[in-house]
């Protein structure tokens, strides 16, 4: 008996798939870490994402995978390059003021960011999706600026921080199969004040805190570099936190339906610990319907409008985010200021 469940034992160790480590991964994969985390945020590379700060672990089938596609390593270093204002202007041979204004209006959205020497933020841009901006909009990158662009940057408007943020929001809600995730990304752009407004539980902020995936771009080990995704997470434009707001109440709502979140002494634990299952690929098709549960509960919200429930007592001015502009004057400047229309 003891042979055949030592039997039993090694064949399912055997059979269960092999994970390495992500230094490991990207050792094989010759990836540098900022590469190979934007690569693993840009679903380039299949990964088990996890929470609370540890790092993803990537399964051996991934790894052979890669290096088996043809003109690997090249091939897949030049999908997560990247470029900085200096580079990423003579890429599309204008001026560095001409490509930062490019930026600052949303024609051009940042995927990464690293600090420079005096701690100041610099903003990164894939190369891939800069040329591919050059041959869509010539007239963008050669002559005169458009008026409205030009009017825009005279009011001082910046949306690089705004367009990462939602870029990053995206793709991490696209990998999320649990609502509580979800909710927990909405989250993530509010400050304390906002999401106290919206989670009055305190419970379940707590656990929105719990359940927060591990950012796999942008992240930063040393203290200036914490502080300052720490300060860029958070939504600072009023249409935009009113589009968190609206999106966490809408999320909690489905996620409270799944299972409430833990209590002390309630023994209730998230069926796959406290990070959840964030898994590769889409999230199920039941994830699109938004609807409120047509049920009578007690929890807390239930039964209020919308805007009740998101601590908003009248509908405000601009209550849907904002695309990106398009002057009067240029019809085809690109929108490129992507929201999570989930």
């Amino acid at each position: 008996m003891t042979v055949t469940e030592d039997s039993c034992t090694r064949a399912s160790r055997a059979a269960a798939p092999v994970r390495v480590s992500a230094g490991r991964a990207a050792q094989e994969l010759t990836l540098k870490r900022g590469e190979f985390d934007l690569a693993v945020h840009l679903g380039l590379i299949g990964a088990e994402l996890a929470t609370g700060g540890a790092r993803p672990r990537i399964r051996r089938q991934e790894i052979d995978r890669l290096r088996a596609r043809p003109g690997f390593p090249e091939s897949l270093r030049d999908r997560v390059r990247t470029a900085g204002t200096a580079e990423g202007a003579g890429l599309l041979g204008v001026s560095t003021v001409r490509f930062t204004g490019l930026a600052r209006t949303g024609c051009i959205s940042p995927v990464a960011f690293c600090l420079n020497r005096y701690r100041a933020v610099v903003w990164l841009y894939l190369v891939d999706e800069l040329l591919a901006f050059a041959a869509r909009e010539p007239d963008l990158i050669a002559g005169k600026s458009p008026a409205g662009m030009r009017t825009m940057l005279e009011t001082g408007i910046d949306r690089r921080a705004r367009n990462w943020r939602s870029r990053r929001i995206d793709r991490l809600l696209s990998r999320a199969a649990d609502p509580w995730v979800g909710a927990a990304l909405h989250a993530s752009a509010l400050d304390p004040v906002q999401l106290a407004e919206v989670v009055e539980d305190p419970y379940e902020r707590a656990y929105l805190a719990r359940m927060q995936p591990d950012p796999a771009s942008g992240r930063m080990g040393s203290v200036a570099g914490r502080e300052a995704m720490a300060r860029l997470m958070l939504a600072d434009d009023p249409d935009e936190i009113l589009w968190r707001r609206v999106n966490l109440t809408l999320e909690l709502e489905q996620a409270r339906t799944l299972r409430p979140a833990p209590r002390p002494g309630s023994g209730a634990v998230s069926p796959t610990g406290p990070g959840g299952p964030v898994a590769e690929g889409r999230r199920p098709a039941g994830r699109r319907d938004r609807r409120a549960p047509a049920r009578a509960d007690r929890r807390p919200g239930a039964g209020r409008g919308v805007l009740s429930r998101i601590g908003l007592r009248r509908p405000a001015r601009g209550d849907r985010q904002s695309d990106c502009v398009v002057p009067s004057d240029r019809a085809s400047l690109p929108h490129v200021d992507q929201r999570s229309h989930h």
